[in-house]
């Protein structure tokens, strides 16, 4: 039987354009990504710890291979810790809508949240608090 140390590896984030999703994400995370160009391909990674340990990311334009959608497909978490609000306090100001405020799930599972992109992507938060 296999078993998962993360049942997600890596994740992409259609973008329609790619200059305004960038600042959206570094805005909102308060963060630098890293720019990747590919011949049809263009990416912003997110950037990882130094160890390159976790689940891996990306901002995606390639050429409609990849459709934003509110409403269909698969709904990804982001990391949020240490503090969520402080994110969610930024993503109305840097062009999102905030679709579900912080909610707990449980003590044990931590908060949520859920927010619509300046692409026409919904995106979860996740945090410990």
């Amino acid at each position: 039987m296999h078993t998962f140390e993360s049942a997600i590896s890596w994740f992409e984030i259609p973008v329609v354009e790619m200059d305004r999703a960038t600042r959206f994400y570094e805005t909102i995370f308060n963060i630098q990504m890293i720019p990747v160009e590919m011949s049809n391909i263009r990416m912003r990674l997110f950037p990882l710890s130094e160890t390159m340990q976790g689940v891996g990311g990306a901002l995606i334009d390639s050429r409609g291979f990849h459709k934003p959608s509110l409403t269909e497909g698969p709904l990804i978490y982001l990391n949020a810790n240490p503090d969520m609000q402080s994110i969610l306090n930024r993503i109305e100001k840097s062009g999102g809508a905030i679709l579900m405020h912080k909610t707990l799930i449980s003590e044990a599972f931590g908060f949520m949240s859920v927010f619509f992109d300046t692409e026409g992507n919904r995106i979860g938060l996740h945090s410990a608090g």
